[in-house]
């Protein structure tokens, strides 16, 4: 077997979004993921499902596996030929004992990579305002670690850091606040040097304390201010205030759950995250060719004794198209003179992807309001095709019973399978109110999260629901759910603004 190979990739601070793009590459390939508590949840939802994961914890004070174990971990999964992705957070050179699990794998002849991430100390303090450098009050930063062993003193000469006249971050020093404060105060700074204890920067928990290096232990004590934080001391703290961005933005603070089919790029996720959302994409679904395709075929190599062929989501137009037709080596022109329905935004931009324009789609995007827009207009005995999931809701069927001379095959295209996950854990996170809401767009969602997520208490979940069918599966579980005004991934977006504005979420 051949020699695998270890990536030391770094997470970033938290939010997904700075997860460097070759990061994520090689975390999509990865076969084996070793990964840290500091970790964010968005970064982690990004972990292939055929992965296999492994917890190593390591936060200050909680260290699931001591390091020496990791290094050997590192070692032993690589020499089965697998490739391993150690993902930490932050940066993998600062202060994340990067260089010793590298010593390991080099005196095995073990190939590497480093790819290194975005680091908190200069992130956080981004992300609340502050410039670690300004012309105006420094010229130089100092990163310096906050954490040491229980019952020693400081190893940090406080003096020098001083007279450097730089800004100074500490990483990890929570805990010793007073200690650094204290041992500032003593080398002779000036007890009115502006000071900032930044509490889970780049995240929806993101919170900071802004006072001097002699107040601030007692103000962020004050605050509740939790880990990971880190402290920044020095001038430029002035100018949070006057530079501070991240709490301007309409969902700066919410963290949503956002569901989807496995493989789908989220839209709804994206415009949430740039309106100052901190997103945790899960894919509570995916959906598979139904494996019996016997009759499927058969409806396929009859396409032409029918009058209408209906779409209701953007899988039904995939699998059709592709797992189908395009295996049957058929193209558009199998269609021929038949006209095409669609429900939903989403399914007719799936249509128009493939250079097809659809001849109806309600205003209502609903399967009832479907089933008596076709009701109306469809000809005289006319055969309705209608390719969909195995699981498909009747409401649409009922609406084109209207119609005794329509012809319906209804036709199970693929099946709907339900994913669970271990790397986050939702019910904690709900039941903690750390998780604002959920967001989902079909009730096929609604249910796949709910089994996803068995243990959740689903009255700790506010739900924002694209449409009546998905608000009823939400409410019958036990959510607290909203329905948008449209069906559209925008309206829902703006659901999810209003319930911010509201104190709902």
């Amino acid at each position: 077997m051949s020699t695998g190979k270890v990536w030391l990739v770094g997470a970033g601070p938290g939010d997904a979004g700075l997860l460097t793009i070759k990061g994520a590459n090689v975390l999509a390939r990865a076969e084996v993921v070793v990964y840290d508590s500091l970790v964010g949840d968005g970064v982690l939802a990004m972990v292939p499902e055929s992965a296999r994961r492994i917890n190593v914890g390591k936060r200050a004070g909680n260290h699931t596996m001591p390091q020496e174990e990791i290094n050997q971990v590192l070692l032993e999964e690589a020499r089965k030929g697998l490739r391993v992705v150690r993902l930490k957070g932050g940066d993998p050179f600062l202060f994340g004992r990067g260089g010793e699990e590298l010593e390991l794998l080099t005196e095995a002849g073990i190939p590497y990579e480093v790819v290194p991430g975005v680091t908190s100390c200069i992130a956080v303090p981004a992300y609340n305002g502050i410039p670690v450098t300004h012309r105006d009050f420094c010229s130089s930063v100092h990163v310096i670690t906050g954490h040491k062993k229980a019952g020693e003193a400081y190893d940090i000469d406080f003096k020098a850091l001083k007279e450097t006249k730089g800004t100074l971050v500490f990483l990890m020093g929570l805990k010793a606040l007073p200690d650094i404060c204290r041992g500032l105060l003593e080398a002779g700074m000036d007890p009115a040097m502006p000071a900032a204890v930044l509490q889970q920067g780049t995240t929806a928990g993101q919170r900071r304390v802004v006072a001097t290096v002699a107040d601030l232990p007692e103000a962020a004590k004050k605050a509740g201010i939790r880990t990971p934080a880190i402290i920044v001391v020095g001038k430029v703290c002035s100018l949070a205030e006057r530079f501070g961005w991240y709490e301007k933005l309409p969902l700066a603070g919410v963290k949503a759950v956002v569901t989807r089919p496995r493989k789908l790029i989220s839209s709804m996720a994206e415009k949430l995250r740039t309106l100052g959302a901190e997103v945790l994409e899960l894919p509570a679904i995916s959906v598979e060719p139904v494996k019996d395709r016997q009759r499927v075929l058969g409806c396929l190599e009859r396409l032409e004794e029918y009058q209408w062929l209906v779409f209701t989501s953007p899988s039904g137009v995939d699998i059709f198209f592709d797992e189908f037709l395009r295996k049957m080596q058929k193209d558009v022109r199998a269609l021929g003179a038949m006209k095409i329905a669609a429900l939903g935004g989403g399914t007719a931009r799936a249509l128009r992807a493939r250079g097809i324009f659809p001849d109806l789609m309600p205003q209502t995007y609903d399967g009832a309001s479907l089933g008596q827009e076709l009701a109306r207009v469809c000809e005289p005995n006319a055969k309705i095709l209608l390719p969909r999931a195995a699981i498909g809701n009747r409401e649409i069927l009922e609406a084109l019973a209207a119609r005794q001379d329509l012809v319906v095959e209804d036709l199970a295209t693929y099946d709907t399978v339900y994913h669970t996950q271990d790397l986050i854990d939702e019910a904690g996170e709900f039941a903690r109110g750390e998780i604002s809401c959920a967001v989902f767009t079909s009730a096929s969602t609604v249910r796949g999260f709910a089994n996803a997520c068995p243990d959740l208490d689903f009255t700790k979940v506010k739900a924002a629901c694209i449409g009546r069918q998905t608000c009823q599966a939400a409410r019958q579980l036990g959510m607290t759910a909203y329905t948008a005004e449209k069906a559209t991934v925008d309206s829902v977006v703006e659901l999810v603004i209003r319930l911010k504005a509201e104190g709902n979420i």
